[in-house]
């Protein structure tokens, strides 16, 4: 249970953060900001819980850990649904906090949600935005996988990964808010509703099948220990 509590706190603190640098701060730091606040919130996960659960904290690096065989079938359902939990109950605090402003609105301000088409932050197609999710994620699994491997530099990994992650939101947010994570996405969505939740599907599918990816061509090409 100390695994799957983990992963639940993790990805609470990742929504909370994350989603709540965009609704709460977002005029004041801008996309650079929102991008150093996702990604740093990994770093310090990573070194907080990752020697507890591998601080996984998104189900597309789940599901590729599982393809990749550096995770067992339990673990891997468990872990999911900890991280939807700690997702939705991130989400329900960053609601609490916004509602505390008197000139905030859930359906006008958001949740931090992400969205394609007229729902993309610069109004991005279906098409692009399913493409930019799938690549950005295959990215942020490879060097997850680097990063993690047992000839790279020990101690180092957070770095590696919690970087990676403001990169890709640094192009990302533009094109879709940025989600690589199922669990980031299902949160804001599902206490948003409407267009938000109807769009969810591109978020779980898109990380999904770019982790997936990702496990296959790194097993196929450079996992030495594969």
């Amino acid at each position: 249970m100390k695994k799957y509590l983990a992963e639940l706190s993790g990805t609470l603190f990742l929504v909370l953060i994350g989603c709540g640098s965009v609704v709460i701060a977002g005029q004041q730091v801008g996309f650079l900001g929102i991008a150093f606040a996702f990604g740093l919130t990994v770093l310090v996960m990573v070194y907080c819980i990752g020697p507890i659960s591998g601080c996984h904290i998104n189900p597309a690096i789940t599901v590729a850990m599982l393809v990749a065989k550096k995770i067992n079938g339990k673990d891997a359902v468990g872990y999911i649904v900890a991280q939807c939990i700690g997702a939705i109950i991130g989400a329900a605090i960053l609601l609490l906090i916004a509602s505390g402003r008197v000139d905030y609105s859930v359906a006008a301000g958001g949740l931090g949600q992400n969205g394609y088409g007229a729902f993309s932050p610069h109004q991005y197609s279906l098409g692009a935005c399913l493409v930019a999710e799938v690549v950005l994620t295959f990215l942020f699994l490879f060097v997850i996988f680097g990063a993690t491997h047992p000839s790279a530099p020990k101690g180092f990994a957070g770095i590696a990964i919690g970087l990676t992650l403001v990169l890709i939101h640094i192009v990302g947010i533009p094109i879709t808010g940025t989600s690589v994570n199922p669990a980031r996405s299902l949160g804001p969505a599902l206490l948003v509703g409407g267009e938000a939740l109807t769009q969810l599907w591109l978020f779980i599918v898109a990380p999904l099948l770019g982790g997936i990816l990702a496990a296959l061509a790194w097993r196929a090409g450079f996992d030495k220990t594969a």
